[in-house]
């Protein structure tokens, strides 16, 4: 009886040392990213997301046809609302392709992670749920080899390491 009790508060005290940062509530729905900062785990779901700034862009891709309409967060919104200053990110898809982007990279602030691909959610199949994504059709330095192999799709997991 008595061990159940400490087990139950000793959770309460995980749970809630977890979340004491407010960064971000706990994910009700199904998480779709994880986040890796210093000791600190966070499980996001899409409502979480949405808590952030909200960017829409208009871009054609060299994996679709026609323009195509993405609605996310900006990967400089997620680094500021986390309080990343410096340092790299590493990014990693459901499949476990990797990337690694350098936060003093130039072409960060045109990073989005989408999670709408033309007004809706996107599958696994359709490169979903999560799409780190940029505007290519905006400037040159969105059409490089680099920014192509950094477009992760099924993005699932970032590790922010300063």
């Amino acid at each position: 009886m008595y061990l159940r009790q400490i087990f139950s508060v000793l959770c309460a005290c995980l749970v809630t040392s977890a979340f004491a940062d407010d960064r971000f509530q706990p994910a009700t729905e199904t998480p779709v990213l994880e986040i890796t900062f210093a000791d600190d785990q966070y499980q996001l779901d899409i409502p979480a997301l949405k808590t952030l700034p909200e960017t829409t862009f208009e871009t054609s891709t060299i994996w679709t046809d026609d323009m195509q309409t993405f609605k996310g967060v900006r990967l400089v919104d997620l680094l500021d609302h986390m309080g990343v200053t410096s340092g790299t990110a590493v990014l990693t898809a459901v499949n476990d392709y990797r990337i690694s982007i350098d936060l003093d990279d130039p072409t960060l602030d045109g990073a989005l992670i989408a999670y709408e691909r033309n007004g809706k959610p996107m599958t696994l199949r359709e490169k979903g749920p999560l799409w780190l994504v940029y505007p290519y059709d905006e400037h040159a330095k969105f059409r490089t080899e680099v920014i192509y192999a950094n477009s992760i799709w099924q993005l699932d997991r970032i590790a922010f390491n300063q």
